[in-house]
């Protein structure tokens, strides 16, 4: 039975994260019932991870396996007719038999959008935190560093995280400037629940003077022995990748 990949698209604004949940409506549900009208049987979807209500995907990947007899065409054209517009089959392939879209993953990249400026902007209230005050860039890329390499995210991760180990690898964070809007890019190889949310809040109380960069340090040595993480709003956060 052939295993389909597809790797997904969608604006979270107006669902409860990925993953199927009784208090309202998810992407991994619509992307499912789609898939159900097309092939005209349902199919259990399996992801790479899940991403939480409001945050965003450029990439994410899912699986299943199906007997229907459709061609990839189908999986991605067909899907996207049944589909609302916040959510958009980009590519559907066939993979190995072993192939899982969460276990095969060696890591993910995320990316966070702050609009730093002193008046709100309506075109990106969807897509980035507004931060009225000047943030210094410089003391972010210094606290940024202490995030590279393996260590025990402990401090950043939220209630309600059921992760077995909260030891994770970060193999870099890289923050750029586009006009007004400050990227924060984020490769690791896993993340717990709210991870990369909390590291950008952490940033952005650094780089409004409001805690040092050697906090961060802190906060990965010694939980709990410092102010936890601040955790950035959902809206900001997008999954840009998932690597293979």
């Amino acid at each position: 039975m052939p295993r389909i990949v597809l790797t997904v698209s969608y604006d979270g604004s107006a669902y409860v994260g990925w993953q199927c949940q009784p208090n309202g409506i998810s992407v991994q549900q619509r992307i499912e019932e789609a898939v159900e009208r097309l092939s005209g049987s349902f199919l259990r979807l399996h992801s790479s991870g899940r991403t939480d209500a409001g945050v965003h995907a450029r990439g994410m990947v899912c699986h299943f396996d199906t007997d229907a007899g459709l061609p990839l065409t189908a999986w991605r054209d067909g899907l996207n007719r049944y589909l609302p517009d916040d959510i958009a089959v980009q590519d559907a392939r066939i993979a190995a038999p072993d192939f899982h879209a969460r276990f095969s993953s060696t890591g993910k990249l995320y990316r966070y959008q702050i609009l730093s400026a002193a008046v709100r902007s309506p075109l990106e209230r969807g897509q980035a935190w507004h931060v009225k005050k000047a943030l210094d860039l410089d003391m972010m890329r210094t606290a940024a560093e202490f995030f590279v390499g393996e260590h025990d995210y402990a401090s950043f991760r939220t209630t309600g995280c059921a992760a077995k180990t909260t030891v994770r690898t970060v193999f870099g964070v890289d923050i750029r400037v586009l006009g007004q809007v400050v990227q924060i890019d984020v490769h690791g190889s896993g993340f717990l629940k709210n991870m990369v949310r909390m590291m950008v809040g952490t940033l952005v109380e650094v780089g409004l003077g409001k805690r040092s960069a050697e906090d961060v340090a802190t906060l990965l040595s010694r939980p709990g022995s410092v102010r936890p993480a601040l955790t950035a709003p959902a809206h900001g956060l997008c999954l840009i990748k998932v690597f293979y």
